[in-house]
């Protein structure tokens, strides 16, 4: 072990040397390798973690290193660390996804391997990482599923519940080719993942990086990984249903066309057609009288898809001019066709077409000499009115608030 250790620090020091006699300007050829951890009070299990990398290195022949990246640790996790030959990185930002984007950036390797220091991953078998790493994947997956979960490594509330239905609505609203969203253990080409920006700084990092490399369409592929119980006697980081809700709100947020478009189009068309069946008068349909109550209910689930619609447009329009989701082209077209001056029109003929509404149902009032309004007819009028006004209103606002993001992004 000595002369292990003795070789370490040789091949970090020929690093430094290295590096110090390149030329100016240019840097030292980089490492292959980065196998990296996170670290928050790991000193039971990181030693155990590190000596199973750095074998590995020696076994493999893989030019690399083993980097930590230190979440401000106080049981001595630093020393442990130095003293085993490995890098440590301070990290201040607190978070596992604040400590892995600190230890991407500052990883020396071409590639990365991350996995969590509590030895539940099995850092000596990363032969089918680097492979298809070497092979151009640009994203290489664990999936624990595939290769095997040992008993008491997972919580039945994980592997029955959350993995499965974050997993599957990881893949439904992104495509994503991934059977195993919140693996641990993954491996990446370090400049692929750098261009991704990315910025979770919780537990939902896990999901930002698949979701990312997905949508810019990066090369991903999944390996078998098994998971045995980690080596900790205190709980984990992990708190199921708070990182639940946030990898969750995550692949709501950055997917608005789920979040906002689809239940929206569906208010929309739904609460119309009800309008449009209901207006001329009362409908009966098995037993049960559909009348102006209903067109009201109607009315409310037709603007509020509407609204949810707009959403969808900021949604899409601002991620694409920041550089969260990729553009869309159809609605991009349809924007460039459909701009402001137009949208304006349409909403003024909808809020006229509305006060026209609002007239005749005044007119059918006064010709009752403005007293008690008996039947539902003036109503209907009312609230077709009403609704179509709002509809007017909403896209007029829409439209104009469009604009002002083409005005930010102008500016910038």
């Amino acid at each position: 072990m000595a002369r292990f250790l003795e070789k370490l620090v040789a091949m970090e020091h020929d690093s430094v040397m290295l590096a110090e006699a390149a030329p100016p300007g240019r840097a030292a050829p980089p490492l292959e390798l980065t196998i990296l951890m996170p670290c928050l009070n790991e000193a039971e299990t990181l030693a155990t973690c590190i000596r199973k990398a750095m074998g590995y290195l020696e076994r493999s022949g893989v030019r690399g290193e083993v980097l930590i990246a230190d979440n401000g640790s106080t049981d001595g996790s630093q020393q442990i660390a130095t003293s085993l030959g490995a890098r440590v990185l301070p990290v201040a930002e607190r978070g596992y996804g604040a400590a892995l984007i600190a230890g991407i950036t500052g990883a020396r390797g071409r590639y990365v391997i991350m996995a969590d220091s509590d030895d539940s991953y099995d850092f000596e078998n990363l032969d089918p990482f680097v492979a298809k790493l070497r092979e151009g994947y640009a994203l290489v997956m664990g999936n624990r599923f595939q290769g095997g979960i040992k008993p008491g490594a997972m919580p039945p509330l994980h592997r029955y519940l959350g993995n499965p239905v974050l997993t599957t609505i990881g893949r439904v609203f992104f495509g994503s080719p991934c059977g195993d969203f919140h693996c641990g253990l993954r491996g990446f080409d370090r400049d692929a993942i750098l261009k991704l920006d990315l910025r979770a700084p919780g537990m939902e990092f896990a999901s930002e990086m698949v979701v990312k490399a997905t949508l810019q369409k990066l090369r991903i592929t999944e390996v078998p990984t098994t998971l045995s119980p980690d080596g900790r006697s205190r709980p984990p980081h992990l708190r199921s249903w708070r990182d639940g809700w946030r990898h969750l709100r995550f692949l709501l947020v950055f997917c608005p066309r789920w979040l906002f478009f689809y239940p929206g189009l569906l208010l929309f068309i739904g609460g119309l057609g009800a309008m449009a069946a209901l207006l001329p008068g009362a409908r009966r349909l098995g037993g049960v009288t559909f009348d102006v109550h209903t067109l009201l209910y109607a009315s409310a689930a037709t603007t509020m898809g509407f609204q949810l619609i707009m959403f969808w447009v900021f949604a899409r329009v601002h991620g694409a001019r920041e550089g969260l989701v990729p553009e869309q082209p159809m609605l991009t077209r349809m924007l460039a066709r459909f701009g402001l001056e137009p949208a304006l029109l349409t909403a003024l003929g909808l809020f006229l077409l509305g006060l026209l509404l609002g007239v005749a149902s005044l007119v059918i009032w006064g010709a009752g000499r403005f007293g008690d309004l008996g039947g539902s007819g003036t109503m209907r009028l009312a609230i077709a009115s009403v609704t179509t006004m709002l509809l007017g209103l909403q896209l007029a606002t829409g439209a104009f608030f469009i604009a002002v993001l083409d005005m930010v992004r102008a500016r910038r």
